[in-house]
């Protein structure tokens, strides 16, 4: 018999919660056989938007009333003590209760009370925030997207190596190609920390990955690599220029639909196949890399598609064993 993956969902947190939230476990659960929700939040609000077909096997409610709001400082999210939604999943996750946690909730909190109940990872000094983003032939792990402003070349080093086992955990038939982001693709482009990277991996031999080199911006959806690794400054600057552009062009699209009937016809089934390949809620939910458990953060405004997208991540990185793979790594 298959077993379980227990997954913690923090009800409370991102737009739209708890109705989106339990949409979204609805949703996944008919997609699934082994998954199994625990649902932390206001058990009369939830129970509210549990439909009837659901089976009671499937999940359960942990109430709380206290949650994590999105105007809370992380310190005052931590402060706020054990009993909000959040704290209470992470909890369960710690106390080897549920295998990983989910909160679509304040970003900054989440990360926080995570690294006040979880361990790192031996070796690791810095988590990093990894996402999904398409490529070409299929998807990109990229890391660090915002947790460390300022890194070194141990940090960098070793967001290849934690990108690379969250690579073959999500996609375990294909094999980690890991580039740097840069400024340029000759060897003596960057900064000091991102050239003497380029000279630690080079020399550095592994059956992990297989290290490309330097990748610019322009070259990060060509499917050439699928391990893309930089500082969080960089990299939350890169995700967000990727998203406005990606809006800009389907909006540019949209505005083009004027003129022949054929030209409508044409422009719409050309918006679809796009919107297909690019819509952000099928890469939703970033994870947080580094700790001894993982933790994914579903973006706050996706909808209940984009959330069950997220669990249904949830389910690879357990089933994939995401974390042992790090440690082997690290080793």
């Amino acid at each position: 018999m298959l077993k379980k993956i227990i997954i913690a969902v923090d009800a409370m947190g991102g737009d739209n919660s708890p109705e989106k939230v339990v949409k979204g476990v609805c949703l996944h659960s008919k997609n699934t056989q082994n998954a199994y929700y625990k649902i932390f939040g206001d058990l009369e609000k939830i129970e509210k938007m549990i439909p009837k077909s659901f089976s009671t096997s499937l999940y359960e409610i942990i109430h709380t009333k206290e949650e994590v709001k999105g105007t809370d400082s992380a310190l005052s999210a931590a402060k706020r003590g054990k009993e909000s939604s959040m704290w209470k999943a992470i909890d369960s996750v710690k106390n080897n209760e549920s295998d990983i946690i989910i909160s679509a909730g304040n970003t900054g909190a989440l990360f926080v009370i995570a690294k006040l109940n979880f361990k790192m990872i031996e070796n690791i000094d810095k988590p990093a925030l990894s996402g999904l983003w398409p490529n070409k032939n299929g998807t990109n792990i990229v890391l660090d997207l915002g947790a460390n402003i300022e890194c070194n070349e141990k940090n960098l080093a070793d967001f290849s190596l934690m990108g690379s086992a969250l690579f073959k955990a999500l996609f375990p038939d294909q094999s980690p190609k890991v580039a740097l982001l840069n400024i340029g693709s000759e060897e003596i482009k960057g900064n000091e920390i991102i050239k003497n990277t380029y000279k630690k991996l080079s020399n550095q031999s592994n059956n992990i990955y297989e290290f490309k080199g330097y990748i610019e911006g322009n070259e990060m959806m060509s499917g050439n690599v699928n391990v893309i690794v930089t500082d969080g400054f960089t990299g939350n600057v890169a995700l967000k220029t990727a998203e406005g552009t990606a809006n800009f062009i389907t909006g540019e699209l949209k505005k083009a639909m004027t003129g022949s009937l054929m030209g409508k016809f044409l422009t719409a089934l050309n918006i679809n196949n796009l919107k297909k390949r690019l819509d952000p809620r099928l890469y939703n939910g970033a994870i947080l890399l580094g700790l001894d458990s993982a933790v994914v953060k579903s973006h706050g405004s996706t909808d209940h598609i984009g959330f069950a997208n997220s669990l249904e991540l949830c389910v690879k990185i357990v089933s994939g064993n995401l974390i042992d793979k790090i440690k082997q790594s690290i080793d």
